[in-house]
């Protein structure tokens, strides 16, 4: 029997210490922040998704730094984004009253105008009776490395300057420096009716752009929900569970770096996969095993426009290390992640350590050539067009999985250590042989057809020779393995073995029987890794499950499924990279796009099942 996610009430005081649930995030598709329940903006990073971060109490209560409004006395709270939007809107409810806090980073579309390089507006609306709110906004630039000097400017508001980069804090409402000087704040006051505004306004090496408070603000409101408005009606998804689609579609956006297609993993760092553990990871960088799924899920919902700029990017990025491709790269394409550790940050409920970069860079991964080749395919399958240099920069990927494919490496999971025979890494070196086939077939591109035959056929032969365990019954993690690994589903989803032939099925109930607790599923077995803490149900495997469900037909079974999963999403429908099986909580980097991206799948994978079932 499937067990109900936990949920914890909403909170009724101050909470010191969030849960990861606890937080919504808003953002402007260049960078993101995440904001409690309890209206406290935790994490920030600026210019971009790559860069230090501003405020980082969700790493560090104490040094990390915020931006808070939040009631002066108990309060109930409540949030949702406006409907089609990635604007959020917290309730708070007291005692004396309750009032609306309104958080955005503006998308204006005005030619002519100076806008700030970035902006988080936040709009503070009385809605019943009068609420005190206390504001306190706590620059820690450079991950509370650097420190910020605060400087009033009288009725323009207050500067905050650290080395060339510069946030202008704009209010409505008196603030004060604190008793330390380093940081601003105030209680304000709202009655019915009132509006208080606060501009938060960020330039680096330019012309500082103070946005206007008012009525301007209040445009720049209505211009973002209509934005958000106007691109999420693109979404061409018609199928069960459009909500929770929508929903995760604007989030993937959101992850979205638009000045390159780039998807970063999550905007975070270093949130703890189980708390008090070392799997702390700093995924705010594009992750190449992710690309087929998050090509499939912007061509699935009919955006055509993320679906080319994200190839782009990819198309760009693997130019810099071709013929050889990097695990991951950062939003601009750059390779060197220098791993470093933050030891002045107590990182999340003291999950240490904090890390920034990430030295996985440097592994590597089989599985990534076929995940960029297998993004290129859907493209074109889907109307997409190659130019004649990407057609050659993905021949030459093909040569480099001919020669390459029986080495071992160190596997999707980036498990640290000796490198290993990972049987799905030869399953994506298949897909790119076999996508580069059906590409020549379609006359994409110009490819040694009989070389790349014999090598896809060789590699069949592996895997399902040294694959396939009789005495497990089930596809193993490595070839002449015994263990499980929940990657082996993805041979259903991406057209390897079809999910109801006799060894996937078998495959399939393998994993759910060892991997699988309450309906979620690990991602492998514990001590795989060589760590000794566990870790959370992975999210993504579990819309794999789905995945393979609807496409073998067991429509009742994958709805079910589906609706169990959506039930761990937070409030706001967001997930992590990862689900606390005994408590529902989210674990690991929030919200996780891989992990919307399985969602997204899942769902097209079900309704294109529903519709088949019906002709």
């Amino acid at each position: 029997m499937l067990r109900t996610a936990v949920r914890r009430e909403e909170p009724v005081a101050r909470s010191l210490d969030p849960e990861i649930g606890d937080y919504a995030i808003i953002g402007d598709c260049r960078t993101a922040a995440l904001v409690s329940r309890v209206g406290s903006i935790d994490w920030l990073c600026l210019p971009h998704f790559s860069g230090p971060s501003l405020f980082a109490a969700l790493l560090d209560r104490k040094r990390g730094g915020r931006f808070t409004i939040q009631p002066a006395q108990g309060f109930r709270s409540s949030r949702h984004y406006l409907p089609g939007t990635a604007v959020l809107e917290t309730t708070f409810e007291t005692s004396t009253g309750a009032a609306r806090v309104i958080d955005l980073m503006p998308i204006v579309d005005q030619e002519h105008a100076l806008q700030p390089m970035r902006e988080i507006l936040r709009i503070v609306d009385g809605i019943e009776g009068e609420v005190a709110l206390d504001v306190r906004f706590e620059p820690r630039p450079n991950y509370a490395r650097a420190q910020a000097r605060l400087r009033s400017r009288g009725a323009l508001g207050w500067a905050c300057t650290w080395r060339d980069e510069l946030c202008w804090l704009a209010s409505e409402a008196r603030l004060e420096l604190g008793p330390d000087e380093a940081a601003l704040i105030g209680q304000i006051r709202v009655r019915t009716g009132e509006r208080l505004c606060f501009s938060l306004a960020y330039t680096q090496r330019d012309i500082g752009i103070i946005a206007p408070l008012g009525e301007h603000a209040q445009a720049r409101l209505h211009a973002t929900v209509q934005w958000w408005r106007r691109w999420a009606g693109r979404c061409a998804y018609a199928g069960p569970y459009k909500d929770a689609v929508e929903r995760s579609a604007i989030t993937l956006k959101l992850m979205t770096f638009a000045l390159s297609g780039a998807v970063v993993a999550a905007p975070t760092t270093s949130l703890p996969e189980i708390v008090g553990g070392d799997r702390n990871w700093d995924y705010r960088y594009c992750w190449l095993r992710d690309a087929a799924l998050t090509m499939r899920a912007f061509t699935g919902l009919g955006y055509r426009d993320e679906a080319a700029s994200f190839l782009q990017w990819l198309l760009h990025a693997t130019r810099l290390t071709w013929p050889r491709l990097q695990v991951m790269y950062d939003i601009h394409g750059h390779t060197h992640l220098k791993e470093a550790e933050l030891g002045h940050l107590s990182g999340y409920r003291r999950s240490r350590p904090v890390r920034i970069g990430n030295a996985a860079h440097a592994q590597l991964q089989l599985d990534v050539y076929g995940e960029v080749v297998s993004a290129a395919y859907y493209f074109v399958r889907t109307g997409g067009r190659l130019q004649a240099d990407e057609a050659k920069l993905l021949a030459g990927l093909g040569g480099t999985v001919c020669k390459h494919w029986r080495e071992p490496d160190h596997g999707i999971w980036e498990i640290r250590g000796p490198k290993r025979q990972y049987t799905f890494s030869k399953v994506m070196c298949w897909a790119a042989l076999d996508n580069l086939i059906k590409l020549r077939e379609q006359g994409c591109i110009r490819v040694g057809a009989e070389r790349f035959h014999q090598e896809r056929d060789a590699i069949v032969r592996a895997i399902e020779t040294h694959g396939f365990n009789e005495a497990l019954g089930s596809y193993a993690s490595e070839l002449d393995g015994d263990r499980l690994d929940a990657a082996l589903l993805l041979m259903g989803c991406l057209g390897y073995k079809d999910p109801a032939h006799p060894r996937m099925r078998a495959t399939f109930d393998r994993i759910r029987e060892r991997l699988g607790c309450d309906g979620l599923l690990h991602r492998y077995e514990q001590g795989m890794d060589g760590l000794g803490a566990s870790e959370g149900a992975f999210g993504i495997c579990s819309f794999w499950a789905i995945d393979n469900l609807a496409k073998r037909g067991d429509l009742a079974a994958a709805a079910e499924a589906f609706e169990h999963i959506l039930a761990f999403a937070n409030d706001v429908g967001l997930f992590a990279e990862e689900i606390d099986v005994a408590t529902g909580a989210a674990l690991g980097n929030f919200p996780q796009a891989f992990t919307h991206v399985g969602l997204i799948n899942a769902a097209i994978a079900l309704a294109e099942a529903q519709k088949a079932s019906c002709r």
